[in-house]
């Protein structure tokens, strides 16, 4: 199967890089190998967790966004600010604080995510009453965790919930509220910027999610918007308040906080990419068949853990949690009478399952897959990446690939030389 482009925001420098192997030994899905010194990052594997960015003690590996003095300012600008991002800041007991400072940025209007994640929280609830569903249902607010599954996970493509992700429809109704505010207001005349915590939500938006394109135009890193929030801020009075989140919405910046809102006790949360990797294993296996609801962050911590965050995610979590108890528990209901999911916030079509195969011819692909078996059961199963594969097995694949040579292994190696250097030793014996 040929897989469509997918476009990354995980870069390296390869000026940097001193090809030490750490961020080898800590992707989640063997992406990179260690070429002539070297990292190399296979885009087929990537999934833009920024695991390797956070490793990388040489800063060789960066998120790719867009710069901020990059928006065009002849817009309307709508900045998207995750509920993340309250979370960066000290001694800061009202939000409508950081909203001013992105006005006063020179953003035009200001649509928290947490309202739409409010709405979200709603509508998931609805979604898990009907019935014939596959259980457990998958939250697809993290993008890594959708990616991962379509990677790897075949038989829980079905089981991640067809509502889009809370940026995704905040940026529709930002759009629509710009519009109502300002009837003059046409779609080219209207700029959306999300403010991301991680590389894999700017991944998000240039690959749209499943087949739709996304409604929002640019994506800024939250470091550089807190820096900048910094200088404009003034912690003075607000005239008019303008947070319009509950308890619920900012509740979503820290693992567990989707789950909880749902009013249902059977479900779990995980958050760290190897923990999420273990629990999608036991679920494919069938291991919580009790379970109605499984929320995944690949950050530790949840989104306060994102590479693009300032604040380290524990101290940001209790930030939040100072924030959350001086708020109501939410602000955004879907109409009571309306008990059906609005059309615009699904998405009609499921993930499908885009593995990476040997050969699209099956015969060749098993006769590959031997060869790996062959050559793996040879190797000493050390998993050292010395030879700049993570894994022996993964070192066996490149050598069939014809992407690394069996001399790589340095224990194979010392073992060709010794047996070289002993018949070298027992023919000179035998010539005396």
């Amino acid at each position: 199967m040929i897989m469509p482009e997918y476009k990354h925001s995980v870069s390296l420098d390869i000026d940097k890089c001193k090809g030490c192997t750490i961020c080898l030994k800590h992707c989640p899905t063997e992406a990179i190998r260690i070429r002539d010194g070297r990292a190399q990052i296979d885009s087929r594997r990537c999934i833009d967790c920024g695991e390797c960015i956070r490793r990388c003690h040489h800063k060789a590996k960066k998120a790719i966004y867009d710069k901020f003095s990059s928006i065009p300012k002849d817009k309307f600008l709508i900045a998207l600010p995750p509920p993340t991002l309250y979370g960066q800041f000290e001694n800061l007991d009202d939000i409508d604080y950081i909203l001013q400072g992105l006005l006063d940025l020179g953003f035009n209007y200001v649509y928290e995510v947490a309202r739409a994640a409010e709405l979200v929280t709603e509508y998931t609830r609805r979604y898990l009453q009907q019935k014939d569903i596959p259980r457990p249902v998958i939250s697809s607010a993290c993008p890594v965790i959708t990616r991962l599954i379509t990677l790897r996970f075949p038989y829980l493509c079905d089981n991640v919930i067809p509502i889009l992700p809370p940026i995704e429809i905040a940026a529709m109704l930002a759009r629509d509220e710009a519009k109502a505010l300002h009837p003059e207001l046409k779609d080219e005349d209207i700029c959306t910027v999300f403010i991301s915590p991680c590389p894999a939500k700017v991944s998000y938006v240039k690959n749209g999610f499943k087949s739709s394109k996304s409604n929002i135009d640019y994506v800024v890193s939250l470091s550089d918007i807190y820096f900048k929030l910094l200088d404009v801020m003034k912690m003075q009075k607000v005239d008019v308040p303008v947070s319009r989140v509950g308890m619920v919405g900012v509740g979503w910046a820290s693992s567990g906080g989707e789950g909880s809102a749902l009013l249902n006790d059977r479900y779990l949360a995980a958050d760290g990419i190897e923990n999420v990797i273990e629990v999608l294993d036991q679920i494919e296996n069938g291991d919580f068949p009790c379970l109605e609801f499984i929320e995944l962050n690949a950050c530790n911590g949840g989104c306060v853990g994102g590479v693009m965050t300032v604040e380290n995610p524990y101290i940001a979590k209790v930030k939040l949690q100072s924030i959350r108890r001086y708020l109501p528990v939410t602000q955004n209901r879907p109409p009571k009478d309306d008990t059906a999911i609005p059309e615009k916030f699904s998405s009609s079509d499921a993930l499908t399952y885009s593995p990476l195969t040997l050969s699209n011819d099956m015969a060749k692909a098993m006769s590959l897959m031997a060869e790996i078996e062959k050559i793996s059961s040879e190797l000493p199963g050390l998993d050292c990446g010395s030879c700049g594969s993570p894994t022996c097995k993964a070192f066996a694949q490149d050598v069939v690939n014809g992407e690394a040579q069996y001399g790589d292994c340095i224990v194979k190696m010392r073992e060709i030389i010794e047996a070289m250097n002993k018949k070298e030793g027992d023919g000179k014996s035998g010539d005396n």
